[in-house]
Order: structure tokens, then sequence, then C-alpha cells
């Protein structure tokens, strides 16, 4: 599973939690505190963000961390059909999860 596989995952989620709230782009970078255009590469599987970053994003959204990693926001449809590679996504971002939470963590216990 490669890092581009996690990078379009988790802009995925953004942009279906974003959507669901009927939130534009413009108003999720407001309350994430970054730009517009970094929105747009990181929705888009372009750029991966820092851990403060998937904070604020998450913040903005108004969801736990996590929520952003969960396959469960994939229509049920696409799951069926990539069941092999959902099952190796979901392992490796749950990896990255922790990773990710244990160096904010870290960060914020200082």
């Amino acid at each position: 599973m490669g890092g581009q596989d996690i990078k379009t995952a988790l802009g995925r989620n953004i942009k279906l939690l974003r959507k669901h709230r009927q939130f534009s782009q413009a108003l999720l970078a407001e309350k994430a505190d970054i730009s517009i255009s970094y929105l747009s590469r990181i929705e888009r599987g372009l750029k991966f963000p820092k851990p403060e970053i998937i904070t604020q994003i998450a913040a903005g959204l108004d969801v736990e961390v996590y929520e952003l990693f969960k396959m469960d926001h994939i229509p049920r449809e696409k799951l069926n059909n990539n069941k092999k590679l959902i099952n190796i996504l979901s392992k490796e971002m749950t990896r990255k999860v922790i990773q990710l939470m244990e160096s904010v963590f870290l960060k914020y216990s200082k």
C-alpha cells in the first residue's frame, strides 16, 4: 500500500464529510485555518497534511481525527468491488492513525 493510496483515501473522506455537512471548500478552509487551494490539494490526494493540519480539519468538520481515516464513508457498492484493497488500506490507515495520534500526543504532552 503506497502513500498515494493513503493520501487519496484521506482526501476522499475529507471531501465526503465536507459535502455531507454541506460545507464549501471555502468554509472548511476557513474553519481549519488553511487556504482553499491547500484543502483542494488534500482532497485530490496531492498533499498529505501534517498532524496539526489533520487535527484542524477534523475540528473544522466537528469530527474526531480517526473519522477522517474510516472506511465507512465509502459507498457500499465501491466497497464490494474492492474488498481486498479496502482490507489492506484499512490496516495501513490504522497504522498511520496510531502513528499520527502518538506524534500528536508526544507534541502536546510536553
